[in-house]
């Protein structure tokens, strides 16, 4: 009889402790779902409606109909590179291509050297009007350039007169008008980066006779790559996606940049020319991706390091 009741003790012992080991083994998920889980499920979430548009374009891209009205996500009628061909031999997309590359390679190198330069200025040496200066670099990017579009466009309206290679409808006027807005944030970008350096280094360089130049060049700009990389990377993204000035001061085809061009493309046609405009985004975003690849291991650490001081 006592040996009935162990063993019946013994199975309820048992049973119990499956209950109560498939009760933590929910209450663990249960745990880990509110703790971690609901983390993956949003990261999913964002990846997906993330990527929806860059499928839809390149579904678009490659539809064989070429057309707003049958563009679906997963296309049903087969996969064509007909946009791509149509979109050479129908616009100018070539020169296009190469007159904004030219304009924003240009304007990025050009605009980070005086950035530069000013930066170093503004960080290094002391003179009167630095701090009225520093304000009003700041103070003026809080007005947008488009806002002195009369302004610029009568001047331009002279100088096409007076030399029409720098003037309206040509690649270095639009470069020149990118010039006037090339201080600004990234000059503050730059300063900020050149106060984290030690003025030791400038000072043992004084020591060995070296010029503010040789500081310059020599010592400054190499230990400032990151942020050189990044302030790169923002001038010439920002270069290549301008619309509203190029828009007003480029109405001749061969001189469109990319962004002026392929609004004319959708701009009165927008169902029927759709395939083609989206196979022309995908070609516009090579430049950036390819200065992306190549400054990419500056961009972490220079986006850090120079903004933290003022």
């Amino acid at each position: 009889m006592s040996t009935l009741s162990g063993v019946r003790a013994a199975g309820d012992t048992a049973g119990g402790a499956s209950v109560v080991n498939r009760n933590s083994r929910g209450g663990s998920k249960g745990r880990w779902f509110r703790q971690v889980g609901w983390r993956h499920l949003v990261g999913v979430l964002a990846v997906v409606f993330s990527l929806f548009p860059i499928v839809f374009v390149l579904s678009a891209a490659l539809n064989p109909r070429g057309t707003l009205s049958s563009t679906e996500l997963v296309p049903t009628d087969g996969v064509s590179v007909e946009n791509f061909g149509n979109l050479f031999a129908q616009f100018a997309f070539a020169r296009w291509f190469a007159n904004s590359v030219l304009v924003a390679g240009l304007a990025a190198l050009v605009s980070i050297f005086l950035s530069a330069l000013a930066a170093y200025a503004f960080s290094r040496m002391r003179f009167a009007g630095r701090r009225i200066g520093l304000l009003a670099l700041l103070l003026i990017q809080m007005f947008p350039q488009f806002l002195a579009v009369v302004a610029i466009f009568l001047i331009f309206t002279t100088i096409t007169d007076l030399w029409p290679g720098i003037g309206f409808n040509t690649p270095w006027g639009l470069f020149l008008l990118y010039m006037g807005g090339a201080l600004g944030v990234n000059t503050w970008l730059m300063k900020g980066f050149f106060d984290t350096l030690p003025r030791e280094l400038d000072e043992s360089a004084t020591m060995d006779g070296a010029t503010h130049a040789q500081i310059f060049f020599r010592i400054m700009l190499p230990l400032i790559a990151p942020i050189l990389a990044v302030t790169a990377l923002l001038s010439f993204i920002g270069t290549i996606n301008e619309f509203m000035l190029a828009n007003v001061f480029l109405t001749d085809t061969e001189s469109k940049t990319l962004a002026v061009g392929m609004y004319g493309m959708v701009a009165g046609e927008r169902n029927n020319n759709f395939g083609m405009f989206a196979a022309a985004t995908l070609l516009t975003a090579i430049p950036t991706v390819l200065v992306f690849q190549l400054l990419q291991r500056y961009i972490v650490s220079g986006l850090t390091s120079g903004a933290v001081k003022g």
